[in-house]
């Protein structure tokens, strides 16, 4: 029975499969039958990824994308039939205006934007995409809204690469290549364990959502998948929201 929503035949690049977002949208791809690439820092953590998948002849690659050589060796090693890519690498920083420094801004935009458009661009020079190819981006609300202190470099970050996302949609449309992004919010995910807030200052936060509560990694992976699946052939340049309300406020 057709299935638009199905990934069987696909073979699916996710950045950031170490953990978060990226472990979970290489999850949800697998149990929708694609064939998987996975890259990350931390080579233990991907095979652990690599463990919770369905079915086999998967592929690994541990390297740091924030390092333009590295990008390239990479892209190198892929085969050439990429029929979608999930952009989920990515971290966040906790540091207020006045603390900012060259090198803060430096490794944030390094991960969070010229990684994802680096990569964007050998993949394509290098012909590894296959016609029809899906590209997602995963972005977030502060890089459009949800304005909050100490977060300046982080949302900068992020709305840098929502813009891309879109003009690199407007470019790359003449090869049939499809370029959307996800917009999550606050997620349960070690970025946010790692921040330094209150569980008081949690809580307030939670209740800014009109849903009450933080979204998952894997209700963000399943709107990854969403855009990757035959479903979306018409979607480009466009974002979705994913953010229990929290925008809305």
């Amino acid at each position: 029975m057709y299935n638009p929503f199905s990934l069987i035949g696909k073979t699916i690049l996710v950045t950031g499969a170490s953990s978060g977002i990226g472990r979970a949208t290489a999850v949800e791809c697998s149990k929708m039958g694609a064939k998987l690439i996975l890259t990350g820092r931390n080579e233990d953590r991907l095979q652990q990824t690599l463990h919770l998948l369905e079915g086999d002849d998967h592929l690994l690659f541990s390297c740091d994308l924030a390092q333009e050589d590295d990008i390239k060796v990479f892209c190198a090693q892929l085969p050439n039939n990429i029929d979608g890519i999930a952009h989920c690498a990515g971290i966040s920083s906790l540091k207020p205006i006045i603390g900012l420094n060259t090198q803060n801004l430096q490794d944030i935009f390094c991960t969070n934007y010229y990684a994802p458009v680096l990569l964007t661009k050998y993949l394509v020079k290098s012909k590894k995409l296959q016609q029809g190819a899906s590209l997602v981006y995963v972005g977030s609300i502060s890089g459009i809204s949800n304005v909050a202190t100490a977060l300046s470099a982080y949302g900068s970050s992020k709305s840098a690469l929502n813009s891309f996302v879109q003009y690199a949609a407007l470019e790359l449309a003449g090869k049939h290549i499809r370029c959307n992004a996800v917009l999550p919010g606050r997620i349960e995910t070690s970025l946010l364990q790692n921040q330094t807030m209150s569980e008081e200052d949690l809580q307030k936060d939670i209740a800014k959502y009109p849903l009450h509560r933080y979204g998952t990694p894997t209700e963000v992976a399943q709107a990854i998948v969403y855009l990757l699946s035959d479903a979306t052939r018409w979607i480009t340049g466009t974002s979705i929201t994913i953010d229990g309300g929290r925008s809305l406020i």
